[in-house]
């Protein structure tokens, strides 16, 4: 196990990456009850099944988990097949093979996000809310980071490490946020990107750093200070520490409860990230733009991002339709020929 962790190590996987998989395969080891090399398919079976049925654990972390070992099985059959035949006398199987294996595939409901209208009610009460907030520096905190979800489809680690120095309002003609913990992929550390303050980021960005972060304490105008800070600090510098994800997402999960029961329990800081992609595409923004908006790495993870209405076959082929007509109408395609056959004499 310790070569696997070295081994990953070399890869350049991240340490939270390599501490999952060990952890999966403790697990792994503990429910069967006997030494790796001896573990068969069936044990894979019995110990996926005590997962979803006895755990009761998300159909996403048992296969994330059974991903993990099969990883771990390889490394073991390929490095060490032959060492552990002579030692032991068992030929060392992949447990998790074509049968149980967990097909790659999005489980359970899609993340279908609230329409405009929905989400409009939500921020607009929470917003003529912030006043009255018995505890008022936390609540407009957590009513910035949901809206920075809602308007540039953050992810809410993300959110969570940013610093004052990370707003660039000297770049683009909107200002850019530099996004220095973006998720990388196979756990091969942050990826970054720079995103432009779209959709009146700018503003809210302004808002915050103008009206309420420098209540929080006088670390306001330090580059390296979160951006979005806990109420608490830190007994050595006396700076306000960063506030976590668990904070952001009860404030998120009251506001939703208070002011759009409807989606209550089901509507998370990801589903905002959904709507974000959804608002931007109904709106004409293109695929590829909204692909470095939300830093995925391939186009057709984007797509299962975007939830468009059920009539939008209809429209987008009435657009067509209109564009065709006026075309034809005015007579501009027979006057672009004309035009471009003078040209070439």
């Amino acid at each position: 196990m310790d070569q696997y962790a070295l081994a990953m190590a070399g890869a350049g996987i991240t340490d939270g990456h390599v501490s999952s998989h060990r952890a999966a395969v403790f697990e792994f080891a503990r429910f069967v009850g006997q030494p790796v090399w001896a573990i068969t398919a069936e044990d894979a079976d019995r110990f996926l099944r005590y997962l979803r049925k006895d755990r009761l654990q998300a159909k996403s972390t048992v296969q994330a988990k059974a991903w993990q070992l099969a990883q771990f099985f390889d490394f073991l059959i390929t490095r060490y097949q032959g060492d552990l035949r002579a030692l032991t006398g068992h030929v060392v199987t992949q447990p998790i093979d074509e049968f149980n294996r967990p097909a790659k595939a999005v489980y359970g409901a899609p993340r279908v996000p609230p329409s405009q209208d929905e989400v409009d009610v939500l921020f607009g009460a929470w917003r003529l809310s912030l006043p009255d907030a018995r505890k008022y520096l936390p609540a407009a905190r957590d009513y910035f980071a949901a809206s920075l979800w809602r308007r540039a489809g953050l992810r809410i680690n993300e959110t969570v490490m940013l610093d004052i120095r990370d707003w660039r309002p000297d770049l683009g003609e909107l200002g850019k946020l530099h996004i220095r913990f973006g998720k990388g992929s196979q756990g091969r550390g942050p990826k970054t990107r720079l995103i432009p303050a779209i959709d009146s980021v700018d503003a809210l960005i302004t808002w915050w750093l103008t009206d309420v972060r420098h209540q929080f304490g006088d670390d306001y105008d330090d580059p390296d200070a979160p951006l979005l800070p806990s109420e608490r600090r830190d007994r050595h510098t006396g700076g306000c520490l960063r506030a976590g994800d668990d904070a952001l997402r009860t404030g998120f999960a009251g506001a939703v409860g208070r002011w759009l029961p409807t989606w209550s329990g089901r509507l998370s800081p990801h589903g905002l990230r959904h709507f974000c992609a959804s608002s931007l595409y109904a709106r004409g923004v293109d695929l590829k733009a909204i692909q470095d908006l939300l830093g995925h790495s391939w186009l057709s993870t984007t797509t299962g991002y975007i939830h468009v209405h059920d009539d939008h076959i209809e429209h987008a082929w009435a657009t067509a339709n209109d564009r065709v007509a006026t075309r034809l109408g005015t007579g501009k395609e027979i006057t672009d020929a004309v035009e471009s056959a003078d040209e070439s004499r």
